[in-house]
C-alpha cells in the first residue's frame, strides 16, 4: 500500500467507509464531499486494489481518495472498491496516516442488515466521553477493514458508526441518518435531506454498474440473496 499526500494537516479527524451492506458509507462519504469545500489531498494506491476508477467533473477518480475540508478539519476517505484479502494492509496504512498527521479522531462508517422497516444507528468507541447520541453497540461481532483497524488502533481513538441498512438496494435513508449524526457530533451544518433525492440518481448507477460485474462473471446472483449476519 503507497500512501500519497500533497499536503500535512495537523491533527484533523478522519472519515472514512468502505463498500457494505446497503453501500451506506459510500453514499456518506459521497455526499460529505459533494457538500463540503473539499480539496484533494492525496490517495491511496496499491497493486492489490481492484483496478476501478470513475469520472466526475471531467477529473478522473482514484478507487481510495484523500479530500480534506479546512473549516472543520475533517480528512474524508472516499473508496469505491474493496480490499478483500489486504484489510490487515489497508488498516495499518490508515494508522500511518493517522500518526502523521496526529489525527484527533479516526470516525468509521459502517453498516449491518436490518430485517424491520425502521433504521437504527449504534455506536462503538475508545473515547469513553464519547458525545454520540446514538445507542452504544454492546454485542456484535465485526470483520473487514473495520475489524483490523480496531485491533490496531492501540494509540488513536476510533469511533464507529454502525448504521441498519436494506442489504438489497443502496440505503439512502441509512446514509440520511448517518450524516444527520455526524452533524450533531462534530458540529457541522449540512442539510441531509437533499441527499434522499441525490441518492435516487445514485443508486440507480450503482445498480446498473452491480448488473455490469454479474454479467461479466457469467453469474446470476440476485441482489440480497444472501442475509449476512455480521458487520462488514
Amino acid at each position: 500500500m503507497k500512501l500519497i499526500l500533497t499536503k500535512k494537516p495537523k491533527s484533523p479527524t478522519m472519515i472514512y467507509g468502505f463498500p457494505s451492506v446497503g453501500l451506506v458509507s459510500t453514499i456518506t462519504t459521497k455526499f460529505l464531499i459533494e457538500h463540503l469545500e473539499v480539496e484533494e489531498i492525496g490517495c491511496i494506491e496499491s497493486k492489490y486494489l481492484l483496478p476501478l476508477t470513475a469520472i466526475h467533473k471531467s477529473k478522473i477518480v482514484h478507487p481510495i481518495t484523500i479530500y480534506y475540508n479546512k473549516k472543520y478539519n475533517l480528512l474524508i476517505l472516499q473508496a469505491l472498491t474493496e480490499v478483500a484479502g489486504h484489510e490487515w494492509d489497508l488498516a495499518q496504512t490508515f494508522m500511518e496516516l493517522g500518526k502523521t498527521l496526529a489525527a484527533k479522531e479516526i470516525i468509521v462508517v459502517e453498516s449491518m442488515p436490518t430485517h424491520e422497516k425502521e433504521v437504527n444507528l449504534y455506536y462503538y468507541s475508545t473515547i469513553k466521553s464519547n458525545k454520540l447520541k446514538l445507542k452504544p453497540l454492546t454485542e456484535g461481532i465485526v470483520m473487514g477493514t473495520t475489524a483490523a483497524l480496531l485491533l490496531k488502533a492501540k494509540t488513536l481513538p476510533v469511533t464507529c458508526i454502525f448504521s441498519e441498512a436494506h442489504s438489497e438496494f443502496p440505503d439512502s435513508e441509512a446514509a440520511a441518518k448517518v450524516v444527520d449524526a455526524l452533524n450533531i457530533y462534530l458540529g457541522i451544518k449540512i442539510d441531509y435531506k437533499p441527499l434522499l433525492e441525490e441518492a435516487k440518481k445514485f443508486e440507480e448507477k450503482l445498480k446498473l454498474l452491480k448488473s455490469m460485474i454479474v454479467k461479466s462473471k457469467g453469474g446470476n446472483q440476485q441482489v440480497g440473496e444472501e442475509k449476512q449476519t455480521y458487520i462488514g
